[in-house]
């Protein structure tokens, strides 16, 4: 496997160039968009969950909020006792706190995210609302998100594209999201068990594509396809708290796992969430689509064969 790590290609001048930037889409497997989401909103976010770790003891106190700064006696303690869910970063009763935020899921219908969308799967633009918040607390147990697609997790069409973004500034040592470029080529790989987010990771022997990785600014967007392979650097920044978002979005004419319409992890329910939002605008929003589903296949999570 190559070892030579090079940045992303930044899309954004080809954003008025429909035709090339599917283009590259399809032969890059991803699409990097500097600066696309308002740093201001972006940063609003990173505080609103900074404020759920701060109410359960995981920031330091004597620190900026906003620098997310861990108190490393209460995150050691969380760990310790076996309560920080893999995947998420922190107990599920946090997350479920995360879930109730209005701006994490109203964040997917910024219009600059829907009109990326509406160029690579059509006009018809489905955000899944199975929004993933990663809070990565800075714990030695805590592994980060091993190589991996995310068709094997999601399902449904193949043509989901992934959104990831940090909330804040996020450089390489505190444990961004790298991409194996033009993995998507390869169709959908064998896995193992491994540590990290999803606890699958794929297989990539003898493959020669280029890893990818980056430096982040708040309003940074990395976008990828369901059979591109990714993954998590390390969080080398020592006492940092690493925040993220995941939303995906496909085409509501193409068929979608039932699962991607359920609070993530189920950690509460979607009357819940909703109970105490100000807008209503997009609650439920997906019940107002005609969509056609396709069945959960759990062998799709467990072709462990071992090809090296």
């Amino acid at each position: 496997m190559s070892v030579n790590l090079t940045g992303f290609v930044d899309s954004t001048d080809l954003l008025n160039e429909p035709d090339a930037l599917c283009a590259r889409a399809a032969e890059e497997g991803y699409l990097y968009f500097k600066g696309l989401l308002p740093g201001d909103l972006v940063l609003e976010l990173r505080r609103q969950i900074l404020e759920v770790c701060r109410k359960y003891g995981w920031v330091d106190p004597d620190s900026n909020l906003i620098d997310g700064i861990g108190n490393w006696e209460a995150i050691k303690a969380l760990f310790d006792a076996g309560n920080a869910k893999r995947g998420v970063g922190i107990s599920l009763e946090a997350y479920a706190d995360v879930q109730r935020l209005e701006l994490f899921h109203s964040l997917p219908h910024h219009p600059k995210l829907i009109s990326i969308y509406r160029l690579l799967v059509g006009d018809r633009v489905l955000p899944h609302p199975r929004n993933i918040a990663r809070v990565m607390l800075p714990d030695p147990r805590l592994a980060p998100t091993p190589p991996h697609q995310d068709f094997i997790h999601i399902q449904g069409t193949k043509n989901v594209w992934t959104c990831w973004f940090p909330l804040g500034d996020c450089p390489r040592e505190l444990g961004g999201l790298c991409v194996l470029r033009s993995s998507n080529k390869d169709g959908l790989l064998p896995v193992k068990a491994a540590d990290g987010a999803g606890g699958l990771e794929a297989w990539l022997c003898n493959n020669e594509h280029e890893w990818l990785e980056n430096d982040y600014d708040a309003g940074d967007v990395l976008t990828f396809t369901s059979y591109t392979v990714h993954k998590a650097l390390p969080n080398t920044l020592g006492n940092v708290i690493r925040l993220s978002c995941d939303y995906r979005f496909q085409s509501t004419t193409e068929e979608i796992e039932p699962g991607s319409l359920l609070p993530h992890y189920e950690v509460t329910t979607w009357e819940d969430i909703y109970s105490h939002w100000r807008n209503d605008r997009i609650k439920y929003y997906w019940k107002k689509e005609q969509l056609s589903f396709s069945e959960w296949d759990e062998s799709i999570r467990w072709q462990k064969v071992d090809i090296c």
